[in-house]
């Protein structure tokens, strides 16, 4: 069976099984022989959770709710469950995820995997640090409880460690309490690069900020674009949840030529010149976490061929310089993104050993695929990130090269040692080959 990235780059012909059961996991001993690859939702951008012309164990219908005090907001549910479902459990009951990332399509193993942020890392860090226990299952048969005292080694490989330590079983995690879903929201148009880190001193008091980039602005606009920050509404209200359908949907793959300069430079121009560029006001907990789940199957936008994702985060002395330098870079390409997002970041306070985030900025920019050109790209902001101290997002990954990764993740020996010799994945047999071309 043919599996694809989200980006659509990546189509391996696979092996795929989808238990239905905890039980009829197979990998390792007594297993399928060859080493296996856990698969969630399918929204990692690159091949970090595919294993080409390998096994695929795909994990959607291990969803089950286990247990939930909905006193405390303590829930413990199998892995595979997603924020999707998730939420439609919660949100009735008053409680809210403590970190979400950009799509809720997104299962709870794949959130540990990929140790997930959210527009509240400056204040929450990301997801590992509302974990409070996980269900593993090794190869060789064992089956363990990791915490921050019990396995806690193997616990804080597993946050942040790709799905390679081994089958998670289930998450139990701290939700946070609402009484409304709906969100205070403001939305401020800034001039440039010094205009968006200005306005995000002056936001720390407010729990989820994020800035959306004009890519082809150059000169004194360089940077400029929306800043958006927001809050939970304290005001009770009858706490329903999101549609079950998308609003839009793309059914067919567009034409390569509708993303080029011309159009993506227009539509950058209308998105910041649109009414709700402005918004100071009320808004659902949908469209402000997720705004893109409002588009069904929205990476067909790129075409047949596909996109790159390239998300990187610089430290925060060196954010600055670093962030102005990849944006320099990118004009002088001519490939600007209109999936363009700038985050600040707090200190990180995950315990995962690989986690992505660490205190400083963050650059989430969608590249189509245009072959040599676009790889020619992606490996100048490669470089430029690690000069700048920075590193590359796993879960976004379709392209970093071995010696990109080892540089801004010196832990991963630790990972490999951790590994389930029964798990790896495409990524990770890329980024740790001493082969430059792969």
């Amino acid at each position: 069976m043919t599996v694809l990235s989200w980006g659509r780059v990546f189509r391996y012909q696979n092996q795929l099984s989808e238990p239905a059961f905890r039980s009829d996991v197979r990998f390792g001993d007594g297993g399928a022989p060859g080493a296996a690859t856990l698969h969630g939702m399918g929204r990692s951008y690159g091949d970090v959770a595919l294993n080409d012309h390998g096994r695929i164990i795909r994990t959607r219908h291990l969803d089950r709710l286990i247990s939930a005090d909905w006193e405390s907001g303590v829930l413990r549910a199998e892995a595979g469950l997603s924020l999707d479902k998730l939420l439609r459990l919660t949100v009735p009951r008053g409680w809210f995820l403590p970190v979400t990332p950009g799509t809720k399509f997104v299962s709870l193993g794949g959130a540990v995997a990929n140790d997930v942020h959210g527009k509240n890392h400056h204040q929450v860090g990301s997801f590992g640090a509302h974990i409070r226990k996980l269900g593993l299952v090794r190869s060789n048969g064992e089956s363990l409880v990791l915490s921050p005292r019990e396995n806690s080694d193997l616990f804080e490989l597993t946050i942040g460690g790709l799905g390679l330590t081994g089958f998670i079983d289930w998450v139990e995690i701290q939700l946070v309490p609402i009484t409304s879903p709906m969100m205070l929201v403001e939305t401020l148009p800034f001039s440039n690069l010094d205009a968006f880190f200005e306005l995000s001193a002056d936001s720390t008091a407010w729990p989820f900020t994020v800035a959306w980039l004009d890519c082809f602005a150059r000169g004194r606009a360089l940077g400029r674009g929306l800043f958006t920050r927001g809050r939970h509404d304290s005001e009770p209200a009858t706490l329903t949840v999101h549609a079950s359908t998308a609003r839009w949907n793309l059914p067919v793959d567009m034409p390569a030529f509708v993303l080029n300069k011309t159009t993506i430079s227009a539509f950058n121009t209308l998105y910041r010149h649109r009414p709700a560029a402005r918004l100071k006001g009320k808004q659902p907990y949908d469209p402000f976490f997720y705004p893109l789940d409002g588009i069904a199957n929205w990476n067909r936008l790129y075409g047949v061929k596909g996109f790159f994702q390239h998300q990187s985060i610089i430290p925060k002395d060196a954010a600055p310089a670093g962030v102005r330098a990849l944006l320099e870079a990118i004009g002088r390409a001519g490939q600007g993104s209109f999936l363009a997002v700038l985050k600040a970041h707090g200190p990180e306070t995950s315990p995962g050993r690989m986690s992505f985030c660490l205190e400083g900025t963050s650059l989430a920019l969608d590249f189509p695929n245009r072959g040599a050109k676009t790889h020619a790209l992606l490996q100048q902001l490669d470089s430029l990130v690690l000069a700048h101290g920075g590193r590359i997002y796993a879960a976004k990954d379709g392209h970093m090269r071995a010696k990109t990764f080892q540089t801004g993740y010196p832990q991963w020996r630790q990972l490999e040692e951790a590994r389930d010799p029964a798990l790896t994945s495409g990524f990770w047999q890329r980024v740790t080959s001493d082969d430059e071309d792969l």
